[in-house]
């Protein structure tokens, strides 16, 4: 797309997210959705609320259907190449709280045989100890571990590739050319690999003997694969997998320098394992800020919220939208300086993390408890 890059592998340039909605045929988040979802929910997410999910697809009928007394069920996954970043954890923040609001079921699935395919010098026993590692994060999120199933691609290949061979049989060469921008150069189980994303999007639905509705949250860049699921699926006589889908959390140095942040970009991406220390040098180092070049020239002019990364990682992490409000106020007015902003972000992420790390500690030797079991 002009000016930018998005790709299920690559995000560079400053993303136009209504260009997006446009090109991609997915649906605004309306003020009437976010009424009808309120009203069932019992309560309203923050990241609805400020639309950083802000498309869809029929989640109306996610919602009819559940009414109906056809409950729906959550995928999304995880493609384990390195330690987890903050960015990595949006769509599971919403999806933990999708679960426990609507009683539903998850499932994640863990994407070891495509990162394997796709990246370069990576092995699969590198793979799998990532894989491990990356379990303890959502766990560490608090899924209910009776409702939340993980699913190892290659792990459960028994149990997977029969149903993604159903799949693969409907989707041409020239589909996934067109979709995915592929060349003769890509091998061939990056050609078949959209076939095994698309399995979870019907696999309980399988099991069950019945289609169950599926709704998977996810950042917009991974919508191809799910485009070619919703074509496929009803050929197979299961429902189209319904979506609802995010903007990203930029990289420090923000979405017009960077894209969404990036794991192989440490400096400006804050991982989960991080301490304290480094998560203070890396903002107060990298953090791009909306400010003026001087103190008297911000106390002036203000800065502009709108462009600083420390406000915008703000919109993802405080709750409190009045909070958020009066620091968007104060720092267009120039009362809040960009080190005040940017350690108000610090002392924001360093306590999630504190938190989180300590869950994930106690999340050591439970992954047994979460991955799929076929009675």
């Amino acid at each position: 797309m002009a000016g930018f890059t998005l790709t299920p592998w690559e995000v560079t340039g400053d993303v136009d997210y209504s260009k997006v909605m446009e090109q991609f045929g997915t649906q605004p988040i309306t003020d009437a959705l976010l009424k009808r979802i309120e009203k069932i929910a019992g309560s309203m997410h923050y990241m609805l609320r400020r639309k950083i999910f802000y498309t869809h697809r029929d989640m109306d009928w996610i919602l009819d259907e559940y009414e109906k007394g056809n409950t729906f069920f959550l995928y999304t996954g995880r493609g384990p190449t390195g330690p987890v970043h903050i960015g990595h954890m949006v769509p599971w923040i919403f999806m933990k709280w999708l679960q426990d609001k609507f009683g539903v079921e998850a499932w994640f699935q863990f994407t070891d045989d495509e990162k394997f395919l796709f990246k370069e010098g990576l092995t699969l026993e590198e793979v799998g100890k990532w894989t491990d590692e990356n379990m303890l994060d959502i766990i560490a999120l608090g899924f209910n571990p009776k409702k939340t199933h993980f699913l190892i691609d290659t792990r459960h290949a028994g149990t997977m590739y029969r149903q993604a061979c159903r799949v693969a049989k409907k989707i041409t060469f020239s589909t996934v050319k067109a979709t995915f921008g592929f060349t003769n150069e890509y091998n061939i189980g990056e050609i078949f690999y959209t076939a095994m994303q698309a399995v979870p999007a019907f696999l309980p639905s399988v099991l069950a003997s019945r289609n169950i509705p599926c709704l998977i949250p996810y950042a917009v860049d991974q919508d191809a694969h799910f485009r070619i699921a919703r074509d496929v699926l009803p050929k197979l006589g299961y429902y189209k997998p319904a979506s609802i889908e995010s903007v990203f959390l930029p990289g420090l140095e923000g979405m017009a320098e960077q894209g969404k942040m990036s794991s192989s970009k440490k400096d400006t991406a804050v991982f989960t394992i991080d301490d304290a220390d480094t998560v203070r040098r890396k903002i107060n180092k990298y953090a791009y800020s909306g400010g003026q070049s001087t103190v008297e020239e911000h106390r002036k002019k203000g800065g502009n919220p709108d462009i600083d990364t420390s406000y915008q990682w703000l919109r993802f992490f405080e709750e409190d939208d009045r909070k958020l409000e009066a620091v968007y106020n104060d720092y267009k007015s120039g009362v809040l300086l960009s080190g005040e902003l940017k350690s108000m972000l610090i002392e924001k992420l360093n306590a999630f993390l504190a938190k989180h790390q300590k869950a994930r500690e106690k999340a050591a030797g439970k992954a047994e408890d979460y991955i799929f079991r076929q009675d």
